[in-house]
């Protein structure tokens, strides 16, 4: 089997993959100084829960936006699946699609790995990728599969905890759907999630709006985190929600290097 990790800002997801199949999965928050054993003992018992065993466990990879984060999670595939982890974008894992923007070297890892998986589930179309977490990113694939540019927006979370922290009197408040259509809260709670939650679909509507009339071809928008099904469900932003989009992404990348496990 296949442990692919990706590593965010925020949260780490672990997936375990027998092939193309995704077996199972889980996240923890991101800790740079979390070590290889801490981690070990986390997910020992999760996979004994699965039904799976570390012994079953052929290979590593690893994305991160985290670079303090890679060190012991190489120690945690030395010491305890006996591998040696291959970190995605690095040799002999190189991305094998085109990077076609001015600096390909600061393209976060976790943006590539979302186009290669894109470009599996709709190879030959242009394709906007939005992947909602710390930060709120949307990039053009091509339909040959190459990174073509995007957009970077601090993350709803990111931008509800700013608010909140710079004005005292303003209540900490969850993420969710408004309770009715009405842009006119009544209440500081209700402001503030119109604000956040429409405010939001609206800069969605209008970056994707803005995206396709330059690209000026038909344009698949797949997204994937998870806030886009909280927007789907009021605001249908998407042809297609893709929630392991970046896991699978490292399964696939695993594969153009190495066809079978």
């Amino acid at each position: 089997m296949l442990l692919a990790i990706d590593v965010g800002n925020t949260n780490a997801k672990f997936a375990l993959f027998r092939g193309t199949e995704l077996l199972a999965r889980w996240r923890i928050a991101t800790d740079d100084r979390r070590t290889a054993d801490e981690y070990m003992v986390w997910l020992d018992q999760l996979m004994r829960i699965e039904g799976h065993d570390r012994a079953e466990v052929g290979a590593v990879i690893i994305s991160t936006v985290v670079p303090r984060a890679l060190h012991n999670l190489q120690l945690l595939a030395v010491k305890y699946f006996g591998v040696d982890a291959l970190v995605a974008g690095r040799d002999p894992v190189s991305w094998g699609i085109a990077l076609k923007v001015d600096e390909p070297q600061s393209v976060g890892a976790d943006r590539a790995v979302n186009a290669i998986s894109a470009q599996a589930v709709e190879p030959g179309k242009d394709k906007l990728v939005i992947s909602f977490g710390t930060a709120t990113t949307l990039d053009h694939i091509g339909p040959e599969g190459a990174y073509l540019g995007g957009i970077i927006a601090p993350g709803v979370n990111l931008s509800l905890e700013a608010l909140v922290a710079a004005a005292a009197k303003l209540p900490r408040i969850a993420i969710e759907a408004p309770a009715t259509a009405s842009v006119i809260g009544r209440t500081t709670e209700s402001q503030m999630l119109i604000g956040v939650y429409w405010g939001y679909v609206s800069m969605m509507e209008g970056l994707i709006a803005r995206m396709k009339a330059e690209i000026g071809r038909p344009l698949t928008v797949i997204a994937t985190g998870g806030l886009a099904t909280l927007f789907q469900e009021q605001a249908h932003l998407f042809d297609r929600i893709e929630p392991d989009l970046t896991l699978n992404g490292l399964m696939h990348l695993y594969h153009q290097r190495k066809p079978t496990l």
